[in-house]
């Protein structure tokens, strides 16, 4: 049976200095780990999200040695973490707004996503961090799933904003299924990420592995060791069966 997300067919970003090259304009660009490969087998909406936007980052070493085993379309050099991308887009919103300075007018940044805690601690390190941004923020209700005032609500808080750079943080896969679904709906002309974690990781309610971890391709072990209880089943029966499914991809072509 045919996988629904073929790691092998994808366009991936190849390395941290690609980025640059994004051009300016309405972007989407998500990431793509060991876990959202496989919730796309038995997702199909998330795994045209996935092919629909228009970039995709191997944000897990698990995916770079992978694609290189299946000799795949795309060759990336490296992992780019979601934390990664955050960084670039931020530093660069921060400097180009220096080089500005004497317009008096601050680059916008649009947080969707997580709680109105995280959000208020996302605004005081934005504060610090990048000075010369304005940050606007919009927390969601928390559920499962949207209705469709809800939905109309988030576009309009967005397309009010008129973000310079949006940051979409309602984890996988709902956040690429809600970007990608109302992709048309949104009337702006700038970088969209969906990041998820980064926004707890940014704020302070969670804590990236230390850089040893991450250079050794551990991150995800880091992760389980600090919270066994949420984690578990993403990665002590989700890593074997990232396997399986590149073996069958690999097989079964």
């Amino acid at each position: 049976m045919k996988l629904m997300l073929a790691l092998s067919e994808l366009e991936l970003v190849g390395s941290k200095e690609e980025l640059a090259a994004i051009p300016e304009g309405k972007v989407l660009i998500n990431t793509i780990n060991a876990h959202s490969y496989n919730v796309a087998q038995k997702d199909q909406e998330f795994a045209e999200a996935l092919r629909g936007g228009d970039y995709l980052i191997p944000d897990g070493s698990s995916i770079v040695k992978a694609c290189r085993w299946l000799k795949g379309k795309s060759q990336p050099k490296e992992r780019i973490a979601g934390w990664d991308l955050f960084a670039f887009e931020m530093q660069r919103m921060n400097v180009n707004d220096n080089v500005n300075k004497n317009e008096n007018v601050k680059k916008r940044v649009m947080f969707m996503g997580s709680s109105e805690k995280v959000l208020r601690l996302i605004r005081e390190r934005v504060a610090v961090d990048y000075p010369n941004l304005e940050v606007v923020t919009y927390s969601p209700p928390y559920k499962k799933e949207f209705s469709e005032e809800d939905n109309q609500t988030i576009i309009k808080a967005i397309n009010e904003a008129k973000p310079d750079l949006l940051w979409i943080g309602m984890t996988a896969p709902k956040q690429e299924k809600w970007t990608y679904r109302h992709w048309q709906e949104l009337n702006i002309n700038c970088h969209v990420g969906t990041i998820g974690a980064v926004f707890d990781f940014f704020a302070g309610t969670a804590q990236r592995a230390p850089l040893w971890w991450q250079e050794h391709g551990l991150e995800w072990l880091y992760r389980l060791i600090k919270e066994p209880r949420r984690m578990w089943r993403r990665y002590v029966i989700g890593n074997p069966l990232f396997i399986w499914n590149i073996l069958k991809e690999k097989y079964d072509r």
